[in-house]
């Protein structure tokens, strides 16, 4: 049965959580997928957008937890396929 993490106030308590086994606290609903970028990032682009596509970009990728310009470059590489 998955636990619930219990607040902590003082050190003791954290100390004692840390003596238990944390994976009863792990739901799986709470991890998401992630990816990691390793190619070098050695260019720079300029790109004169409208500001009305810049700020609904910017609202994608903050619902998506990650900077505008990833979020660019990921789109950039999804529309040719890498």
């Amino acid at each position: 049965m998955k636990k619930i993490l219990p607040k902590m106030t003082t050190d003791e308590e954290v100390e004692s959580l840390l003596n238990e086994d944390l994976s009863d606290y792990l739901h799986s609903d709470n991890f998401k997928q992630v990816s990691f970028e390793f190619k070098p990032k050695d260019k720079t682009v300029n790109l004169r957008v409208s500001e009305e596509l810049l700020t609904r970009v910017k609202t994608v990728a903050k619902k998506e937890g990650i900077p505008y310009q990833r979020y660019i470059r990921r789109a950039i590489e999804k529309s040719l396929g890498e």
